[in-house]
């Protein structure tokens, strides 16, 4: 017989099967086949926690979430655990814990991977391989703007159908009900406080608990933090734009890159007048195909939230305005070969159309799309269309009302990021006054999960220890400005 873990044991039958009653009680059951192969050396337990799919209705269907508990290596740790929340909406958390001996939290506390509900080793999850076919057909080039949108819009209508089929309810997959599953788990296991990890949107998360649950939590690091109340499509251009300002700002220090930012606007802009024309050969069937890349294309080839790429970013832009344009080929190349999504579709669908889109001011964003060098950037995550094929429905406005709380609070941010850029965090500490702000000089998107300098997971792990103060770490010290590569130099 499978062990079960309940808030109430006196609701359970054998095995998986409640007792019928006025309403369900969640439920963790342990089970003796992870889903990865673990590191011997660590000690931990694996099951499923079982809730409602809706809430609302109490006899209606369940789901089962995975989730790790490794055990700290220190042999009587406190009692409040470290709870990871990945971002997305949309990722597996499951596909880190084989991993989990690098986390520094395991040296002072037990540390849980908890997986979102829908995400990819949920049951159910929310994968549609209808989507990823799709996403690759509109990569095409030949195709218009509009026949690109007819495929997506038709691979939607697949994916909700699919759903439907499977009996499904798209409207139970959202932010709040991801904090609900988190709150049953922690009185299922009769935890008494938890510390939650988050990064990207699994701030988002991490902040509904606050607002909901403040009694259960004892201390939250946010890294690369999302507010509630923020539209993520209205400034995505904004931030774009901003964290190129930046970088071009750090490396102009750099005599070779010194008018580096005044060139590449300009590049981008006679780009956006008349398209670079690139000739690409499919890596498997050896089929050409020409791109007609604007500014707005061209852009999206730098990435500055990835940390580990952005010392080489002022050079690989200055290699494209020596007309080389090897770099952008090769990438070309990559996405002619895309096979699929990290994110389950689904989840991420409803996650969007629920709480992002409805609230969307779309004059905002057009204002933003008018600059000069990237006129008709589009940042939009989904397409209105989308999700009105997607029909869930729009979460309230308290769902998009900032959260105030008295919980200590750490807020991480690399300076370039421009998916959850620094000011946004800066600016939630009006409504967290105790709360801590540290931005990483250099670095991008999510700093505690740079496996290449494990500082901010060092940072985080002493405010864990330590939430009544900022925390502070030689390693961070050290690091500085950012050393960008120089063209022609090794």
């Amino acid at each position: 017989m499978k062990k079960i873990i309940s808030a109430s044991f006196c609701c359970l039958f054998i095995g998986l099967i409640p007792v019928f009653s006025q309403s369900f009680t969640p439920r963790f059951v342990v089970s003796e086949k992870p889903l990865s192969k673990i590191n011997p050396k660590l000690k931990y337990t694996f099951g499923y926690l079982e809730v409602l799919e809706n809430r609302a209705k109490p006899q209606g269907a369940t789901i089962k979430l995975p989730v790790y508990i490794f055990k700290s290596k220190q042999p009587n740790p406190p009692k409040d655990p470290v709870l990871f929340l990945v971002g997305g909406p949309g990722m597996s958390n499951m596909r880190n814990a084989p991993y989990a001996g690098y986390y520094q939290f395991l040296k002072d506390r037990d540390l849980i991977f908890f997986e979102q509900r829908g995400a990819a080793k949920a049951q159910p999850n929310l994968d549609c391989p209808a989507w990823n076919i799709a996403q690759n057909k509109a990569f095409k080039p030949d195709l218009s703007k509009e026949q690109k949108q007819q495929i997506m819009q038709q691979a939607a209508r697949k994916c909700r159908e699919y759903f439907t089929q499977k009996n499904i309810d798209l409207s139970a997959y959202t932010t709040k009900a991801i904090a609900d599953d988190v709150e049953d788990f922690r009185k299922a296991l009769k935890i008494k406080q938890l510390n939650l990890f988050t990064v990207s949107y699994g701030t988002q998360i991490a902040q509904v608990m606050m607002r909901d649950y403040p009694q259960s939590i004892r201390s939250v690091v946010m890294d690369g933090s999302l507010p509630l109340e923020i539209q993520y499509d209205d400034e995505a251009t904004g931030n774009l734009v901003k964290a190129f300002k930046k970088l071009f700002e750090d490396c102009a220090t750099n005599e070779a890159y010194k008018d580096l930012e005044n060139r590449f606007w300009q590049f981008l802009e006679a780009k956006t007048e008349n398209p670079l024309e690139l000739k690409v050969k499919h890596p498997k069937t050896n089929k050409m195909y020409t791109f007609r890349l604007k500014g707005k294309d061209i852009i999206d080839f730098f990435d500055p939230s990835n940390t580990y790429g952005i010392t080489k970013i002022p050079q690989a832009i200055h290699q494209l305005l020596a007309e080389d344009y090897s770099l952008l080929e090769q990438r070309l190349q990559k996405l002619l070969l895309y096979v699929g999504s990290r994110f389950q579709i689904g989840l991420r669908l409803s996650v969007w159309c629920a709480e992002q889109t409805p609230y969307n001011h779309l004059k905002q964003q057009k204002l933003a799309s008018q600059h000069a060098a990237i006129k008709g950037y589009n940042p939009k995550v989904f397409e209105e269309g989308i999700c009105k094929i997607w029909r869930v429905q729009k979460v309230s406005a308290r769902e998009k009302q900032a959260v105030k709380s008295n919980i200590p609070v750490l807020l991480l941010n690399g300076s370039y990021d421009p998916n959850t850029p620094p000011e946004w965090a800066a600016n939630m500490q009006q409504n967290l006054p105790n709360s801590y702000h540290i931005v990483f000089p250099g670095w991008g998107h999510t700093v505690s999960l740079n496996w290449g300098n494990p500082c901010g997971m060092q940072m985080a792990n002493a405010f864990f220890n330590d939430p009544t103060k900022r925390p502070t770490a030689e390693c961070f010290e050290k690091i500085g400005k950012p050393k960008f590569k120089v063209f022609g130099k090794k």
